[in-house]
């Protein structure tokens, strides 16, 4: 988080610490001196035995100063420990050369290094400083009190000492990189802290934070800033549902190594963690519980798991309360895309027993076996792909092991059979085109399908004219009387009628029964009187007068295959169509389009793999009709039934 402007204070009641420490990489001691001089550390630490002041036998080099600084002495990125640099400031008082002593004392520690130093002659300028040696470092525990002496071997005049108090935990190192500003905190584990980022301002001030900023570790703290001042301490997040989600979405799982990661998050949380195996197509990851086990996880904590070798397909679920909260391919990122592999789990029991089985989608399939799945119906290739260690072993311990069989050759060899069977499929194809050319022309034409309705009102037959423009964007040639008022006007509704059903049948066509409570009662009729009943014929009735036609179609059992039934879903329930006319399908629209557009295709004619991409486009030309019909614009909702005699005018019956 880019943060140029704000003061940073640590929460240590009255004396907060705050460090910007240098950072020295790796662990050797080292020395180096000003310009002009040459320095050697000798490689071993020596007995810290002073002894007494002795008298020089002419000019000697001696310490006149001493100064420390705190510094980082870092194994690695993370790993760093507070270090104690000293600088010995000399002089010289006689000779050009002289072994200084650095002895260091903090409870229990004590340690004693010899530095060697020498000068040219012409730095030479009796009692005056020629330069200074540098020594990193003595390592330094926090908040311990450090004594550091320096004097000449022999001691040829009194030592120089000083003495330093180190922070107490814990403390804070801040260091910029780039636009990000980092915060190290160096405290044990176990220690509980607490973190302050502070305006130093004045007055009543209203603060906003964002809610995705939330999370259940984030506490206030205010005090007034003056001397002694009491801090007022609140924590409102840690129930907050919010800032619970907020924690779990900036979590992030990163692979180290290859057996090696860890959960970064910026609040500890309870969690436990365990592999699972992907396998393409977006199955979902089945954990590998048993053999594997779910492990804790603790927060920037590196987690090892056992594995022998990394996949793809292997992945990583973090769960918290017993939901999956995380979930990372983490090795997909280094090794490539998930593969179309098969999991063998090998189980080892007593006497050398052991038993195998494929993980799948429907669980582990024992190998081998007689089921019908994939790994079933190659168990025996599998096996010996296993024996003669053409799989990847993943994991191993006493109790079983984890192998990857890769599955491609396999793959390659079922393509082959398909294209061989494509190839005799495209020659029997072209043979049957070219024997029934005509018959080709008509379908490409499309089927046809012969609409008929009962005309309950207006709005009926505009819904009724909605689906037959749809079904027209299909290839099927679509006749409805909506379309032939002319033709029907001229021939009468049962002349055109038994011409339209005719050549519909006869092209191989199928007759569709829009059922609707109107033709429902209709229906009714002619079952008990073999008549229509009494009341208002339209000139346009094509469905009364189909009737005397259709009726022996279905009691002769001539209807399957040539009629299919329809009904809209909130006007009328399948169920109140008559018995009869359920011999055939009957479907409910839209609910049922696919099944609905599956019945008008040809008898023979493949199941097209766009028929529910043609379903939702006879779907999105249907709905603004349904809408219109069943909400007109400007008046309520009307109360519809589902049996014979609801209709759009219905009321609700209050």
């Amino acid at each position: 988080m880019p943060v140029p402007w704000f003061l940073l204070s640590l929460a240590l009641g009255r004396s907060p610490v705050v460090l910007s420490l240098e950072r020295l990489v790796g662990p050797q001691d080292a020395t180096h001196c000003s310009p002009g001089l040459s320095c050697r550390l000798w490689d071993s630490d020596i007995l810290c035995l002073p002894g007494d002041i002795v008298p020089a036998p002419g000019p000697v080099l001696a310490p006149t100063h001493l100064q420390t600084e705190l510094v980082l002495r870092c194994q690695k990125e993370t790993d760093c420990d507070l270090c104690l640099r000293v600088a010995v400031h000399l002089a010289v008082h006689a000779s050009l050369q002289a072994q200084v002593v650095l002895s260091f004392q903090a409870y229990p520690t004590a340690r004693c290094v010899l530095l060697e130093v020498q000068v040219p002659a012409a730095l030479v300028q009796f009692g005056q400083s020629v330069g200074s040696v540098v020594y990193d470092c003595f390592e330094a525990a926090l908040g311990s009190e450090v004594r550091i002496w320096s004097y000449t071997q022999p001691r040829y005049e009194k030592e120089l000492n000083h003495t330093q108090q180190l922070p107490a935990l814990p403390w804070l190192n801040v260091s910029a990189d780039g636009d990000n500003v980092h915060l190290v905190l160096n405290v044990s584990e176990e220690q509980h802290f607490g973190l302050s980022l502070y305006w130093n301002q004045t007055g009543p001030q209203i603060i906003t934070l964002n809610h995705t900023d939330l999370v259940p570790c984030l506490c206030i703290q205010v005090w007034p800033l003056e001397p002694d001042s009491v801090r007022t301490n609140i924590c409102p997040f840690r129930e907050d549902p919010r800032a619970h989600q907020n924690l779990w979405q900036a979590a992030r799982l990163q692979l180290l190594t290859l057996q090696s990661w860890l959960l970064d998050a910026p609040c500890s949380l309870p969690a436990e963690a365990a592999l699972c195996w992907r396998a393409p197509g977006g199955d979902p990851c089945q954990p590998l519980v048993p053999p594997l086990s779910w492990e804790n996880v603790t927060v920037d904590k590196v987690l090892e798991f056992p594995l022998l070798k990394g996949h793809p397909n292997l992945c990583v679920q973090v769960n918290s309360s017993e939901k999956l909260q995380l979930q990372e391919c983490l090795w997909a990122d280094s090794l490539g895309p998930l593969k179309d592999d098969v999991l063998l789990l090998e189980t080892r029991g007593p006497q050398d027993n052991r038993s195998l089985c494929a993980l799948e989608p429907s669980g582990c399939t024992s190998l081998p076996s007689k089921a019908s799945t994939r790994a079933a119906r190659l168990g025996e290739y599998l096996l010996q792909d296993l024996q003669s260690g053409q799989c990847l072993q993943l994991w191993d311990d006493d109790l079983g092991a984890l192998w990857a069989c890769p599955m491609d050759k396999y793959i390659h060899k079922r393509w082959a059979l398909v294209w061989l069977a494509c190839l005799l499929f495209a020659a029997a194809l072209s043979l049957i085109l070219l024997l029934k050319k005509d018959h080709a022309k008509a379908a490409a034409r499309g089927r046809a399908a012969l609409l008929l309705y009962s005309a309950d009102d207006s709005g009926f037959e505009r819904l009724v004219g909605a689906l037959a423009s749809a079904l027209c964007q299909l290839p099927l040639r679509v006749a409805v009387d909506l379309w032939s008022r002319r033709e029907l006007s001229a021939q009468g509704p049962v002349a055109w009628f038994h011409a339209q059903r005719r050549q519909t049948l006869q092209e191989g066509g199928v007759v569709v029964l829009l059922f609707s409570p109107g033709a429902v009662a209709l229906c009714s009729e002619w079952l008990q009187d073999g008549v229509s009943g009494p009341g208002a014929h339209g000139p346009h009735d094509a469905f009364r007068a189909s009737l005397s036609c259709v009726l022996p179609d279905f009691l002769q059992g001539r209807a399957p295959g040539s009629y299919v039934g329809a009904c809209f879903d909130r006007l009328l329930h399948p169920d109140a169509v008559p018995a009869l006319f359920r011999t055939v399908p009957v479907f409910t629209l839209p609910s049922q389009l696919p099944d609905f557009l599956g019945a008008l295709q040809q008898p023979r004619a493949p199941r097209s793999g766009r028929l529910q991409e043609r379903a939702e486009q006879v779907s999105r030309a249907l709905q603004p009709a349904l809408d219109s019909y069943f909400h007109p614009p400007g008046t309520p909702a009307p109360g519809r039934g589902v049996g014979p005699g609801a209709g759009p005018g219905a009321g609700d019956g209050t």
